[in-house]
This record gives structure tokens, C-alpha cells and sequence, in this order.
């Protein structure tokens, strides 16, 4: 059986798919990245071979996220495309005719308008990290709440507070404030979700019109009270695909179909990527008054990539 390989690379979690001929799903591993992405590409790869059936051989690689770069360069992807695109296509694929995109990742959130299966127009927020997962984190872990609960406690509220959400400082200085104040903790947390969405449409939706089907995705979807808060906010139905927290990487193993399609030979290394030896450093270039971050990437001895350059001196100097 002939699979294909997407790898979502950010700075909280690193997810891979497996797809088959068919686009569905296969194989789905999301873990932890914890400021380590080689490691945890090749700790996923480790997973990714335990899982998958022997049979299965994968004809193609695509790779996304901010680490797309680099993990194209570990794994030998064919083809590196954006977050955009790849969200883009793995929702238009799974929940045919979509024509809004939610996202929220652990760091970043990002809004994707879609028209006849067509990216008409994006945004991202990646200033503030109010209404993103790491902020919902923080506040569980501050009022003693596993993060699997946060959203079930939301459900339960009889009366959600108003919390000012424009920024992650002030929300947090209002929570508390209405703590003191003896509201209920499901209450303080309904009115969290409702605060978080409120931010997330005057910044990342201000000025977009969101029309449905509307589908939410990223690892924040998980959290029950977020996707009602949305349903109320918006006045109509939010879905949630199955495979919300790996759309990403979904959409780079269909845009790596795309890639290899014809019978082109793919680039991948093979499954056995995390028993390899590799090491990443840089240096500053003093060529020109640019003074580049030179960053590579060595397989051994071996020196495999380099980027950072703004001449292309240093990346021109590598051999196969």
C-alpha cells in the first residue's frame, strides 16, 4: 500500500500523517515539540514506524509549520508549502465546500476565507498570545484545572462574567478580580472562552466576513467551551473534524500526493530517520556589513543544508 507523508512542525506541538491513495487518513501522531523540533520530528518518526502496517511504503513528503524548512531538509520532503495553504487544503478536502477556516494553535491563531474551494483571503495573529492555546494553558494551570477540563467546566457555567480579553495580561488581572468577587470558577471560565473569541474576531476576523460552513482546528478545539463560544459569537454552527489538532500536517501529506503525482521518486530518507545522527548550528557571517545568522545542518559529517544568507554565498558552497 502506497502512503504519503505530512509533517507539521510549530513551536508547541509537531504532528505527522499518514494518507493513503484515497486522502483518508491512515496514521495521525501529535506530540510535544518543547523547543526541540529535530528531536521531536525524529521521536514522531520513531512512532510513525511502529504504527504503520509494513506493507505500507510512502511515495511522498510534505512538510509545514515554522520549522518547515528545516524539517524538509532532516526528512527529504517534496514539497514545503505555508500554514495557510495546508490548512486550507486539508479542510476543503474533509469538509467539502468549507468557506471559513478557524484556527488556533499553541502560539499563533489564523482565519482562512475560502471561496469555491479558492484561498481568497487569510489572516494571523501572532503578536499577542491572548486567545491562543498556551494562554488557556497558563490560566488551567493557575486555577488548579487540568486542561482537559477547562472546556467541560465552561458548559456547566449559569452565567458566564464579562473578562476583558483584548490582552493576555489584562485577562488574566480580570479573572482574578472576579474570583475575588465570588463568582463560580465555571463561570470565570465560560466568560475566559467568550473573552478569547471576542479577541480572536476583532483581531484576527475584524473586517472579514465569515460565511458557512465554518470548521475549527488546531489543537484549541478541543476545548468544549471554545467551540461553543464560537457557535454563540458567530449565531451559527461551528464544526470540528475528527482529526481537528492534525490538520496541518494532513494537508502537507495531500499536497505531497499532489507533488509526486506522474511517478516522480521522492526525496524521504525512510522511516528510520530517528536512528540518525543529526546536529544544527550557526555562525555569523562577516563577508558584508549584513552580518548573516548562517544556519546548517549536518547528517554526521555530512553538512546537508545551510540558509540564512541573504547573498546565497554559503548556501551555494554545499555539495551532494
Amino acid at each position: 500500500m502506497q502512503g504519503y507523508l505530512g509533517i507539521d512542525v510549530g513551536s508547541v506541538s509537531t504532528n505527522l500523517v499518514v494518507i493513503n491513495e484515497g486522502m483518508r487518513i491512515q496514521a495521525a501522531i501529535y506530540i510535544r515539540t518543547r523547543g526541540q523540533p529535530i528531536a521531536a520530528v525524529q521521536e514522531g518518526m520513531r512512532m510513525l514506524a511502529k504504527q504503520l502496517p509494513a506493507e505500507v511504503s510512502i511515495r511522498g513528503v510534505g512538510t509545514t509549520g515554522s520549522a518547515r524548512h528545516l524539517t524538509a531538509v532532516i526528512v527529504g520532503a517534496d514539497v514545503v508549502k505555508n500554514e495557510i495553504t495546508a490548512h486550507a487544503v486539508a479542510a476543503s478536502q474533509i469538509v467539502p465546500g468549507v468557506q471559513t477556516v478557524l484556527e488556533i494553535g499553541g502560539q499563533d491563531s489564523k482565519i482562512i476565507l475560502l471561496r469555491d474551494g479558492v484561498v481568497v483571503d487569510f489572516a494571523m495573529n501572532t503578536v499577542c498570545a491572548a486567545g491562543t492555546g498556551s494562554f488557556l494553558d497558563q490560566q488551567a494551570a493557575r486555577l488548579n484545572i487540568p486542561i482537559q477540563d477547562f472546556g467541560e467546566l465552561a458548559l456547566k457555567a449559569c452565567s458566564p462574567v464579562r473578562i476583558a480579553g483584548r490582552c493576555a495580561v489584562f485577562a488574566e488581572s480580570d479573572m482574578i478580580h472576579k474570583q475575588q468577587m465570588g463568582h463560580t470558577i465555571e463561570d470565570i471560565v465560560a466568560g475566559l472562552c467568550e473573552a478569547l473569541v471576542r479577541n480572536y474576531l476583532n483581531n484576527v476576523g475584524k473586517g472579514k466576513e465569515i460565511l458557512a460552513p465554518v470548521v475549527f482546528q488546531g489543537g484549541v478545539a478541543a476545548n468544549a467551551g471554545m467551540r461553543q463560544a464560537f457557535a454563540k459569537a458567530l449565531g451559527m454552527e461551528v464544526k470540528v473534524p475528527e482529526y481537528y489538532h492534525v490538520m496541518g500536517a494532513a494537508g502537507a501529506a495531500m499536497l505531497a500526493q499532489q507533488a509526486v503525482a506522474g511517478g516522480k521518486t521522492t526525496s524521504f530518507r525512510g522511516l528510520d530517520i530517528g536512528e540518525m545522527d543529526f546536529q544544527s548550528s550557526s555562525f555569523q557571517c562577516g563577508g558584508c556589513a549584513n552580518q548573516c545568522e548562517v544556519i546548517q545542518i549536518r547528517q554526521g559529517e555530512r553538512l546537508l543544508a545551510r540558509w540564512g544568507d541573504r547573498c546565497g554565498k554559503w548556501e551555494q558552497t554545499i555539495t551532494a
